[in-house]
């Protein structure tokens, strides 16, 4: 039987360098799909689950870096190949930091990028096979008198033991990636729930009170999930 078809996700939001990529990587044998901005690219992801995305970081609704980070919540293997204007070295170590794979600037070589598409599908397919873990380093994790279980999605807290749904989960892993610094509203809503900066929402806020019901001894006095005036939440847990 023949193998099926790549499937590549191309986020970017310039329609003439994104069809001629894919156009080129068509030619190449992938099945190759289009998203213009960063909220419909998060949805695309969600609901096709491709090989590789190649992701421009300016965007409107979501930026790419934001996108990257939502997407390393659930899946640490799935290559990322970031293709910007953006060349200035802080931009390369921001997006390495963050998960990124590979890094092209525009204007780039056509079969650099090539060469770079293939590279990156056979380590993914390499680490798909041979099961790598996606979610290695959140398998569980600690602070005061709790522990979260990431592959049960279960917790332990002063409520006994409880499940935890998915979207919990996902902001958990994110307060705890950054544990220690500050996040604004307007970062957990992209990151967390892929929402477009206009969105006005007290998800946020509600997610907050649920996470103190669980994990505070007293939630009107948080030790770990605090409110920054002005700012948004910490998760306050560095050691």
């Amino acid at each position: 039987m023949d193998k099926p078809q790549k499937r590549i996700l191309i986020i970017e939001d310039d329609l003439h360098i994104a069809e001629g990529i894919q156009l080129n990587l068509t030619l190449q044998g992938y099945e190759v799909f289009l998203s213009a901005d960063g909220v419909s690219g998060l949805n695309q992801w969600k609901a096709m689950r491709p090989d590789l995305i190649i992701l421009d970081i300016m965007l409107p609704g979501i930026d790419g870096l934001s996108i990257l980070q939502s997407i390393r919540l659930e899946d640490e293997r799935l290559p990322v190949l970031i293709l910007s204007a953006k060349g200035d070295p802080d931009d390369r170590i921001k997006g390495l930091a963050l998960g990124v794979d590979d890094y092209l600037a525009k204007p780039f070589n056509l079969e650099e990028l090539l060469l770079r598409v293939e590279r990156l599908l056979k380590r993914g397919s390499w680490g798909r096979d041979n099961g790598t873990s996606a979610v290695s380093h959140f398998d569980t994790y600690a602070f005061g008198d709790n522990r979260i279980d990431f592959k049960t999605h279960t917790a332990r807290c002063r409520m006994g033991e409880i499940s935890l749904t998915e979207q919990e989960v996902k902001v958990l892993k994110l307060f705890i990636t950054h544990r220690g610094k500050p996040l604004s509203r307007d970062q957990l809503l992209q990151i967390g729930w892929g929402y477009s900066r206009k969105t006005s929402t007290r998800t946020v806020d509600n997610f907050i009170v649920r996470f103190r019901k669980y994990f505070e001894d007293d939630p009107r006095n948080p030790v770990y999930f605090k409110s920054l005036r002005s700012i948004g939440y910490l998760f306050d847990h560095t050691s």
